[in-house]
């Protein structure tokens, strides 16, 4: 079963929540939507659970048109932010209560439901109410509900956002081994790029209702379309600073140049905006290509066993994601360090130009 948005526009009240919207879906695909709050993700969910029609547009399943046709009659399951369960019904009968509106037989309902619950680690728990159960558990409870239809399409709009980090952690790694073994078309929603990377499959990059980019995840983090892609894709946004090119030398600002060297080299003489990810910037110089640069010390944000150190000059700001706790006095000079072969190039209108040929890791 393929699911396509064919030309879809969605406006509501004159406001465009979708536009221009062309995307397909293959058989047994995870698909992640990803973009911030408002880019798009729900209002796009909804038009393929057929909760919502398109002002333009058709929705193919299996190239049908279903545009004009209800939820109620699309075999398609949707998770949601928050942990809806009937709170009177045990585990069991919530996963069972979907079986039991389409009047399966009560045989194969107690095979589904226990093939779910095994699946979901969840067999020693199906005789308990939602109330007894923690947040880790009661979301494991929505999602058999929504899996033990087999439903064609199985939405999730961003279901992990209100569990805790290793809840998310340990839910990802289930969501991967659950849909390996199902030939549904999942489609899974977030803001943050690195849940993303880590689910992996395929990647719809949103903004403003529009798709930016759609393809392999790796492949759509590592070589974006366009810097809007590459700033959405990127936590912390990726670092976009204006340069010139100039025979073999690049310029940032009237202090800091650089050799073009072979990545870079290739470039016709003008101005570009440049992108360095904050994960490439380093305290100390590590490839021979590496460029130095004079800054001074914004603020040092610690998270956990990580460090996003800002900084400026007099030209741009940086955002620089560093491994490991560290402290930096506000006002410090500090000199960075990233590498030229790993610097992205777009034109005026934000069309990418070069993208670096060695890309490991993230």
């Amino acid at each position: 079963m393929s699911l396509t948005l064919e030309n879809i526009d969605r406006v509501v009240g004159g406001e465009t929540h979708i536009a221009s919207m062309n995307l397909t879906l293959e058989p047994g695909s995870f698909n992640v939507l990803l973009g911030r709050t408002l880019s798009g993700k729900t209002s796009l969910m909804r038009l393929m659970a057929g909760l919502d029609t398109p002002t333009r547009g058709r929705v193919l399943m299996n190239g049908e048109d279903v545009t004009g046709r209800s939820v109620r009659h699309r075999n398609v399951s949707m998770v949601y932010q928050q942990f809806i369960n009937y709170p009177s019904l045990s585990v069991y009968d919530n996963i069972a209560s979907p079986l039991k509106l389409s009047g399966v037989a009560r045989a194969e309902i107690d095979r589904r439901v226990r093939e779910i619950a095994e699946m979901l680690h969840m067999e020693h728990l199906l005789d308990r109410l939602p109330l007894e159960l923690s947040g880790g558990q009661q979301q494991r409870t929505a999602m058999g509900r929504a899996l033990v239809k087999d439903a064609d399409v199985v939405l999730f709009d961003e279901p992990l956002v209100n569990l805790d980090y290793k809840l998310r952690e340990e839910f990802r790694e289930e969501l991967r081994s659950v849909f390996s073994e199902r030939n549904c078309i999942a489609v899974y929603a977030t803001t943050e790029p690195g849940e993303a990377l880590a689910l992996g499959g395929n990647t719809a990059v949103l903004h403003e209702g529009r798709l930016l980019q759609y393809g392999p995840t790796e492949d759509v983090y590592h070589r974006p379309g366009n810097i809007e892609a590459a700033e959405m894709f990127s936590e912390p946004p990726i670092n976009i600073v204006k340069g010139i090119v100039s025979g073999a030398e690049i310029s940032f600002d009237k202090h800091l140049r650089f050799p073009a060297g072979k990545e870079l080299g290739t470039l016709s003489p003008g101005e570009y905006r440049f992108g360095i990810r904050a994960s490439h910037i380093t305290l100390a110089p590590r490839a021979e290509d590496d460029v130095e640069m004079a800054m001074t010390v914004d603020l040092a944000e610690i998270s956990g066993s990580e460090t996003f150190l800002h900084v400026h000059n007099d030209q741009f700001f940086m955002t620089v994601h560093l491994e490991g706790v560290h402290e930096f006095a506000v006002n410090a000079p500090i000199k960075l360090y990233f590498p030229a072969h790993k610097v992205y190039a777009f034109d005026r209108a934000g069309a990418v130009v070069h993208i670096p040929t060695h890309l490991g890791g993230i």
